[in-house]
C-alpha cells in the first residue's frame, strides 16, 4: 500500500492504519529527516528477520537502530547517560544523528550485538515522530539495500522497487538522499563512524 502523509499534520487514521500494520509484524518504509527507511515494531521477532532478509544480513550484524520519539524515550534503551553526553544530546536531538551506545535490558535479545551496544535516533521529523508516539514504543531502522541513492528519495518508486517486500510505503514528500551521521559514544573520544547529514565537530 502507498500511504499519502501529511508531512506536517499527519492523518490520525492514517497514523492508526501504519500503528496496527506495526503491530500485527508489517514492515513500512517510511520517511525521516535525512533519507528514507524501512522500519518495524522493535517487539515483532518476525518482522525483524524479514528486514533482515530485504537488507540480506543477519539481524545481530545489521547496522539496525531504534528510532525513539524523544530523549526519556530514547534513555530506556541505553544504559545511563553521563552529564556532557545528555547535554550532547540535547543539543543535537531531534536531528539527523545515530548515537550508538550502550545497550539496556529493555532492546530485545534478538537486536543486541556481540558488542551489546544500539543505535538510536530522534530524527526532526514529524511523521516517523507521531508513528513512534502512536505506536508508543520506538521503531527500528534500517536503510534501504542497495546503493541506488536516487531511487531511494521518490515514495512512488521506492513503492514500485518495494510493493512486494514491504506492507506500507509511506509518502511524506521526497526524501533526502544522506544518510544520518552516526557517531560512537561507548569511548571517549567520541567517533564519528559516518559522516553524513549531521554536522559534527569534538564538544
Amino acid at each position: 500500500m502507498l500511504l499519502h502523509v501529511h508531512p506536517d499534520n499527519p492523518n490520525p487514521r492514517h497514523l492508526k492504519t501504519i500503528r496496527d500494520c506495526l503491530l500485527s509484524g508489517g514492515v513500512i518504509i517510511y520517511p525521516t529527516d535525512t533519507i528514507y527507511g524501512l522500519g518495524c515494531d522493535i517487539f515483532q521477532h518476525k518482522a525483524i528477520e524479514r528486514i533482515a532478509r530485504i537488507k540480506q544480513v543477519d539481524p545481530a550484524k545489521a547496522q539496525l537502530s531504534f528510532v525513539c520519539y524523544d530523549l526519556s524515550d530514547l534513555s530506556k534503551y541505553t544504559k545511563s547517560i553521563s552529564t556532557p553526553l545528555y547535554r550532547i544530546l540535547k543539543n543535537r536531538l531531534p536531528g539527523p544523528y545515530t548515537f550508538i551506545l550502550p545497550a539496556s535490558k529493555e532492546v530485545p535479545k534478538i537486536l543486541q550485538s556481540k558488542k551489546n551496544t544500539i543505535g538510536l535516533r530522534v530524527p526532526d521529523n514529524n511523521i516517523a515522530r507521531s508513528i513512534v508516539q502512536e505506536l508508543e514504543h520506538p521503531i527500528l531502522s534500517a536503510s534501504l539495500p542497495g546503493d541506488m541513492v536516487e531511487e531511494y528519495t521518490d515514495p512512488e518508486v521506492m513503492y514500485e522497487n518495494f510493493k512486494n517486500l514491504v506492507d506500507i510505503v509511506v509518502d511524506g514528500g521526497n526524501g533526502g538522499m544522506i544518510p544520518s551521521t552516526v557517531i560512537d559514544c561507548t569511548k571517549e573520544p567520541y567517533e564519528v563512524i559516518r559522516e553524513g547529514a549531521g554536522e559534527w565537530s569534538d564538544e
